[in-house]
């Protein structure tokens, strides 16, 4: 796995660790205590399960010892999400991560109440706090390739997505798509939806079942919500109906068997990165963008679905992957897609 990512924080930190000798000594002794903050649970094969996943590879990384402890704070809604920090704070945990755009107005008003405190917060582009690292999966990467996928493999031509939030990653991934398709299939419908909600697997379940019925043979969607869509399309064993995940530990459920391909953010070097700046009393105030040409993300096909990836599907994506790996904001546009003239 490429280290780019941790390297390129590294050396975004290494002007501001300049004029931090003092704290940087003084964290040096401190012992490295993480907490993570998650509105679902570290099992959703999902956005929390990613970063999750990402934090337990980076303690296996590091040497041992290095992070002396790690709490994981599930089902935890913004308006607990202060108490919570407190909690961890009292107890000595000294990197705090709130994963979820939901927790923003908890981030910017308590963070200046703990300045020696490292806060890790996503997804924002915006520097919300000198000791606040934000970070943003440029996910559109990850929906473009989904969407050549999925433009290759409808026969229906009509491709559907099951959305939490039209926000942050989630957004960009759902626009990303939707240019991936129209690359490769002008001719396909693409129906965009938004539950309202980044975890309600019973309502992901109802989205995708419409989208079905209204004929969508190939869906896809993002954040621990989609986990119900994608169960909805594995209840049609015999029907030609297919996934495309956002998260590649989706590809090992049993209903892993309809997911064709997955892509997942790579939160291992981001921890290391934040663990690493830590130590060098850096303690926020910079943006972590995600990419393929960082390291940011991960792609992975899936064996079962073996007689679906064509060579078409395959060198077309891996064409447009090394094109994002050798270059970052390649999708610049990604903004500019209006869900009203699909």
């Amino acid at each position: 796995m490429k280290k780019v990512l941790l390297i390129a924080l590294l050396a975004m930190l290494a002007v501001g660790m300049a004029f931090a000798s003092g704290s940087a000594e003084q964290s040096k002794t401190k012992d490295i205590k993480v907490a993570l903050i998650v509105a679902s649970t570290i099992d959703d094969k999902g956005w929390c399960q990613a970063m999750h996943d990402g934090i337990q590879e980076a303690m296996a990384e590091l040497p041992a010892g290095t992070i002396a402890d790690y709490k994981a704070v599930e089902n935890t809604a913004p308006a607990d999400a202060k108490s919570a920090i407190a909690t961890y704070v009292t107890q000595g945990f000294n990197i705090i991560i709130l994963h979820g755009s939901q927790y923003r107005s908890v981030v910017e008003e308590v963070a200046p109440d703990y300045p020696d405190i490292m806060f890790a917060f996503g997804t924002t582009t915006d520097i919300i706090g000198n000791n606040v690292f934000s970070y943003m999966p440029q996910s559109e990467e990850t929906g473009y390739l989904s969407g050549i996928v999925a433009g290759l493999t409808t026969k229906a031509n009509k491709v559907g997505v099951v959305g939490p939030i039209d926000g942050g990653d989630s957004a960009r991934y759902n626009r990303g798509f939707v240019l991936g398709v129209q690359a490769v299939n002008p001719n396909a419908k693409i129906t965009v939806t938004h539950i309202g909600d980044f975890g309600d697997t019973v309502k992901s379940a109802e989205f995708a079942e419409s989208l079905i019925a209204a004929g969508n043979d190939v869906l896809t969607g993002s954040s621990q919500q989609a986990l119900g869509a994608l169960r909805a399309v594995a209840g049609y064993p015999d029907k030609d109906l297919w996934w495309l995940g956002q998260d590649i530990a989706q590809i090992g459920l049993d209903e892993g068997y309809k997911c064709i391909a997955a892509s997942s953010y790579n939160y291992k070097a981001v921890m290391i990165g934040l663990v690493e700046a830590f130590q060098g009393g850096k303690l926020g105030g910079e943006l972590i963008p995600m990419n393929f040409s960082n390291g940011g993300f991960i792609w992975a096909w899936n064996e079962k679905c073996a007689d679906k990836i064509t060579a078409e599907i395959k060198s077309q994506v891996e064409a447009k992957m090394a094109e994002f790996s050798a270059k970052a904001d390649v999708l610049s546009n990604w903004a500019d897609v209006d869900y009203s003239k699909l």
